[in-house]
């Protein structure tokens, strides 16, 4: 089936909660989006989108293959000349207009998102705002793009420097901010001129589907963004990075699936951004504030479920203040409320499928093994949906899994320390260097540790780093590159050099 156009529905809300969904699934396209047309796979094979809070099956999707997936990169090669030679201005205003788009529709994309990933409405339409504060952002900054004039130290050569866009672009996006995350890799790369291949998680595909519906309408041409969702990532991806037409490469998921696509794209001398796994501290000195302290702790930990990159790992408190933090955390962690994302009062939603329950069950069996004690959570809930209580574990040894894997679910496990030096040794014991986080009412030790911690973020007395107009990355095995900020369209241009004799 063939949509030479579509359009995200904006009336209809006043309807029954379970009306709003089915009609927030209708409305969504289901098909692969290539060179500006909604299209069916060519084998017609589809797959399974499910509500993780419930299991059921939402809708299916179509499954590109890697025929679908040449036709796209025939699509963005062909169009990446003419969307290079877009003016600036026009690139501009077809973020601003997706920008205005997004939060007329936000109700619906909102609710859309937490049907398929399942975090609670809230959660979810903060994510929508956050999501289009980057096309606001690089709506700005595509005018901006410059270069430089300068002359030789001889004075016999002129150079100037101009910034071109990188060319065609594969984004990969993950399942845990399947809007944040596309808008973050699409708004610099239309912005700065690229075209681009998206393949979505097969999780959350609907999301970025209806991102594709948005940017359309906002006049984005044909072949400037081409979709593949599917359950065939490495057939899909494979092909697109030995062609040689694909000259960057960003993704967003775990380090072991970034090292392998970084040796992938090895083959070709591709531009790579990568913004993989985390193992966050959260440190919390004895002159903290320890109620802030603790309303961090929970931004920190429980954003999005815990299935972030960002998500505080490991609770590093100093030994004066541990067990009041422990006490305050384990009440507010025990407070919160389990549930489908869409109910009211829900704070708390599913994990993404049951491979996640079973993972971060593991972890949880794994500490306790080996000392660790158990303040509250119960564990996995039966079915139906894939819940994990919110857990705190203390009197963790160094030695459990969870203090050196991604938990990527709703455990805090807390550790003692006693000195700055023993905290940043703990800290950095990791192969991870996305964010960390500080809690302390001196300024001077906040600088210190800033400096000394390998980690690519630091928050200092917040538990939110994320911001449209900063520069996210890591360091070490959780990334390259930057997005977001003023450095975030650098990924996605080119230096050239013009010297000019006189």
């Amino acid at each position: 089936m063939l949509y030479t156009t579509y359009k995200m529905p904006t009336e209809g809300f006043s309807m029954s909660s379970i009306d709003r969904e089915s009609h927030v699934i209708k409305a969504v396209p289901k098909e692969l989006f290539i060179d500006g047309q909604w299209r069916s796979a060519q084998d017609d094979r589809t797959f399974p989108v499910a509500d993780p809070a419930t299991g059921e099956t939402l809708c299916h999707v179509a499954d590109a293959s890697p025929r679908d997936a040449a036709v796209a990169l025939d699509a963005a090669a062909k169009a990446q000349a003419a969307w290079a030679a877009h003016p600036p201005r026009r690139r501009s205003d077809i973020l601003a207009r997706a920008y205005e788009a997004m939060l007329e529709r936000q109700d619906e994309l909102a609710l859309l998102m937490t049907l398929e990933m399942g975090k609670p409405l809230a959660e979810s339409r903060g994510e929508i705002r956050y999501a289009a504060d980057f096309l606001r952002w690089f709506s700005e900054e595509a005018v901006r793009v410059g270069g430089e004039y300068r002359l030789s130290p001889d004075g016999k050569t002129r150079f100037v420097t101009m910034r071109q866009p990188v060319g065609p672009t594969l984004v990969i996006t993950p399942w845990n901010f399947p809007m944040a995350m596309g808008t973050r890799k699409l708004a610099p790369a239309i912005a700065a001129g690229c075209t681009t291949i998206v393949k979505p998680a097969p999780d959350t595909p609907l999301t970025m589907l209806a991102l594709a519906a948005v940017l359309g309408e906002a006049g984005l041409p044909a072949g400037a963004l081409n979709v593949l969702p599917t359950s065939r990532a490495a057939d899909i991806s494979g092909p697109l990075l030995r062609d040689g037409r694909i000259r960057k490469l960003s993704f967003t998921g775990s380090t072991a699936v970034g090292r392998h696509l970084i040796a992938q794209a090895g083959e070709q001398v591709l531009r790579v951004s990568m913004e993989l796994g985390g193992n966050a501290p959260f440190i919390v000195f004895p002159d903290a504030d320890l109620d802030a302290a603790v309303d961090g702790a929970l931004l920190a930990k429980m954003r999005n479920i815990g299935e972030a990159c960002t998500a505080a790992n490991r609770f590093l408190i100093h030994a004066d203040v541990l067990a009041d933090f422990t006490d305050r955390l384990a009440v507010r962690m025990a407070g919160l409320s389990l549930g489908r994302g869409t109910e009211p009062g829900v704070t708390v939603g599913p994990l993404i499928n049951p491979r996640a329950v079973t993972k971060v069950a593991e972890l949880v069996d794994d500490a306790v093994r080996r000392g660790a004690r158990v303040v509250t959570g119960n564990g996995p809930l039966e079915g139906p949906g894939n819940f994990f209580t919110p857990t705190v574990l203390t009197e963790v040894p160094l030695n459990a899994r969870l203090v050196h894997e991604e938990i990527f679910g709703p455990i805090a496990s807390v550790i003692p320390f006693s000195s700055d030096n023993d905290v940043v040794g703990i800290a950095n014991d990791t192969e991870y260097g996305l964010v960390a986080y500080i809690y302390t009412r001196d300024l001077a030790r906040a600088f210190d540790l800033s400096d000394r911690l390998e980690y690519g973020m630091v928050g200092v007395n917040t538990g939110l780093v994320s911001n449209a107009a900063a520069p996210f990355g890591g360091i070490k095995h959780s990334g390259i590159g930057r997005e977001g900020g003023f450095e975030g369209i650098q990924e996605y241009l080119e230096t050239k050099y013009v010297g000019i004799a006189t």
